[in-house]
């Protein structure tokens, strides 16, 4: 087994695959319809107790007597397209059509569906983790209900299950004149034992007839009809929709609502307020919204109504001059780069950024006298259960979740502030309330990607060479908030994945971190937040480095890469494939940057153009890609483009900044994606690779960042070292 969670550097646990207890690996239970349940029970994963009795309460795998296969998802679909990826993995080893496989949402329980990657260990969808946690055991378990399956045909022919062979959910007799659909054999199947550990046999690779294939998407011609509901589109019998308005400073209050006002307007049922927010009820969202304008609300503004973004970056600029607690330290960094040739020192600034997901905060409540029935989309299930039943003081198991597919997380749904508000205003109304957040609501009521003040140095010999780095990290700790029992010793693992182990061998290095609270501000998991910031701060201090050294920036990190030979190869591949060394026009240049994060190596090359105003257009990006075993290429190339765009956004134009204690971006007019015009052209390249598969959602928006500063600089010579680029 793995080492406890507490116990790993981030970027080794992220990468760490999940090893299977050989205790009580499969239990076999019979449906309500009488097919067969096959759950994988796995209470070494969890930090939660399983029910050892119980043989199918998790049921990752049920075959239904007319044949269809139910795969319970224990992570949930946020557009990342793993409701495909996973079935393939299942259907894969229990040798049915993708087709044959339909999918649903787990329940929140953390015995049954946590997933087994070590920082996780709870039913979470994040970290870039559902592949990484649940590519062994679903096949695990397709390949277990497959030998029984086997077992009962060879039973019922009186011959060794080793002559059987199975082909799209049939099994055949070593002459192929015999054949059993498994739907015929489910009964006699389910009074099997199941099979142990070392009898399941998983496929060689060679063998793969769906894994490394690009089926299409098995959610998508719902999402494309409109049949797939989301959150925001739940509808229920007697349901009242609310409109939300939040206090605008952080720790403010309602002072003023003109209730009369608002329940004049036709179809407002009724006014709700909350310590922070008030809400207005209605039959349908446009009443909602016009009683809420129509409640003139003033707001106490509490203690953070003079907080703004020039106190809280000189805040962090202060803080970061103090030496912090020790991620890494190797060698002796003071001494070598005091006796270095050459010494360069740089600061790097990255701001707060919203998440701003297509499918602003939403969530539909009922709350009776003992029972709170819910239906969000969340990234976290049993987390959620548990605060709304702390809330409403009712037992865990009284807080029924039905989770719904997500338009966008990125880790925004990873809290559950949303949930708990809607049932702190759904206490007050009789029956189901749907509460949606506007647009500005969402904005500014985010929680957000934290504020980075980082301080970098490093010292060079004579040949150019690094033999000395130091890198300290400054910002605010999402861990300390979000999982206390997990921040020792002042060290915040998340905030400095990417910084503690780069891919470079740098010797004599010291990475240290820096926490720093800003006030009045929450922050939270954004799509990478450790590399997010650290891949940005590396990479370009890396090419700052090269220049120096009047190296090439590929073949300066090619000397630093002889000892990894993954990251090694992304980067060879991503410069063959971006023409790397071909002149380029005048005002256009190309960037570079490596990373290895989420368990995956990746390069990157930007090719901007930058005209006589200053204005940038990033118009190509090769991306390479060592993710271990590639599940599903189509997919792979879809997690690098949309992480992609995320980051150019994000690199180009994000930024979240505070007068008066207030958000100032309020809508995508002020905090603003990517056109679709501005979009460049994004090419994918695949190394192949019979590694365990690593995860692929957070990626590429980590790295894009600095690969486009880096191409700044090749045109213009001008060093950005904040972001976001258009505000330099």
């Amino acid at each position: 087994m793995a080492p406890e969670t507490e116990r790993l550097p981030l970027s080794v646990a992220r990468s760490y695959p999940a090893r299977l207890s050989r205790r009580s690996l499969l239990k076999v239970g019979a449906t309500a319809a009488g097919g067969l349940a096959l759950a994988v029970a796995l209470p070494s994963w969890s930090k939660a107790a399983s029910k050892e009795n119980d043989p199918a309460l998790n049921a990752f795998v049920r075959i239904e007597p007319d044949g269809r296969v139910h795969l319970t998802i224990p992570s949930v679909e946020m557009g990342q397209g793993i409701y495909t990826s996973m079935s393939m993995l299942l259907a894969e080893e229990l040798e049915v059509d993708l087709d044959a496989v339909t999918v649903e949402h787990a329940p929140p329980n953390d015995a049954l569906y946590a997933n087994p990657i070590p920082i996780l260990r709870q039913q979470t969808t994040g970290a870039s983790a559902s592949i990484r946690g649940f590519w062994r055991p679903l096949r695990l378990a397709g390949a277990a209900a497959r030998l029984m399956l086997v077992a009962a045909a060879a039973k019922q022919w009186n011959v060794a299950a080793s002559t059987c062979s199975v082909k799209n959910g049939v099994v055949f007799d070593s002459s192929g004149a015999k054949s059993l659909p498994y739907r015929s054999l489910l009964r006699s199947a389910v009074t099997l034992k199941p099979p142990a550990p070392d009898q399941i046999k998983l496929k060689p690779p060679e063998q793969f007839k769906l894994i490394g294939r690009s089926p299409k998407r098995i959610e998508a011609a719902d999402k494309v009809s409109g049949r797939t509901q989301f959150g925001i589109d739940v509808i229920l019998p007697g349901l009242r929709v609310a409109a939300v308005a939040i206090s605008p400073v952080a720790g403010g209050r309602p002072r003023n609502v003109n209730k009369a006002a608002a329940l004049a307007t036709k179809g407002v049922r009724q006014v709700v307020t909350t310590d922070e927010a008030v809400a207005v009820v209605a039959d349908h969202m446009g009443a909602a919204k016009k009683g809420l304008a129509s409640a003139a609300i003033t707001w106490d503004d509490g203690p953070n109504a003079s907080v703004d973004s020039k106190m809280l970056v000189e805040q962090l600029k202060r803080a970061s001059e103090a030496p912090g607690a020790v991620a890494r330290n190797e060698g002796h960094f003071e001494q070598a780069f005091s006796g270095a040739a050459r010494r360069i020192e740089a600061t790097y600034e990255l701001p707060f950024l919203a998440h701003a997901a297509m499918e602003p905060m939403n969530c539909t409540v009922h709350v009776r006298k003992n029972s709170c029935e819910i239906w969000v989309g969340t990234q976290i299930p049993t987390v959620t259960q548990a605060a709304v039943a702390a809330l409403l003081g009712i037992p865990q198991e009284a807080v029924i979740i039905h989770n719904q597919y997500i338009g966008g997380g990125f880790g925004r749904r990873l809290e559950p502030d949303g949930t708990l508000l809607a049932v702190q205003i759904g206490k007050q109304v009789d029956g189901p309330v749907k509460v949606i957040w506007s647009r500005e609501e969402d904005i500014q009521h985010d929680i957000y990607r934290p504020y980075y003040y980082d301080r970098i140095s490093a010292g060079l010999d004579a040949a150019g060479q690094p033999v000395a780095w130091h890198h300290r990290v400054c910002g605010s700790s999402i861990i300390a908030r979000a999982v206390p029992a997990l921040f020792k010793n002042g060290l915040d693992f998340d905030a400095v994945e990417g910084a503690a182990e780069p891919p470079y061998a740098l010797p004599n290095i010291l990475v240290d971190y820096v926490r720093a609270e800003p006030p009045g501000v929450t922050t939270g998991f954004w799509r990478g937040v450790g590399p997010a910031h650290n891949v940005f701060v590396v990479e370009s201090f890396v090419d700052e480095l090269a220049a120096a050294a009047g190296q090439d920036p590929v073949e300066y990190r090619r000397n630093l890469l002889g000892h990894n030979p993954r990251a090694l190869a992304v980067l060879n591949l991503a410069a063959e494939k971006a023409g790397w060394g071909k002149p380029m026009p005048a005002g256009k240049g190309r960037g570079v940057a490596v990373q290895f994060a989420f368990g995956s190596y990746l390069s990157l090359v930007a090719e901007v153009a930058v005209d006589e105003k200053g204005t940038v257009k990033v118009e190509r990006v090769v991306c390479a890609v060592d993710c271990g075993l590639p599940i599903n290429p189509v997919m792979i190339d879809a997690q690098v483009q949309s992480g992609t765009i995320f980051g150019l956004t994000a690199a180009l134009r994000g930024v979240i900044t505070f007068k008066d204690g207030r958000v100032e971006q309020s809508n995508f007019d002020t905090y603003l994606p990517m056109r679709i015009e501005k979009a460049p052209r994004i090419e994918t390249y695949i190394v192949p690779s019979a590694a365990e598969p690593g995860g692929l959602g957070e990626a590429a928006t980590a790295i894009v960042a600095p690969a486009v500063t880096n191409a700044i600089f090749a045109a213009t010579r001008r060093r950005i070292r904040r972001l976001p680029i258009e505000s330099t």
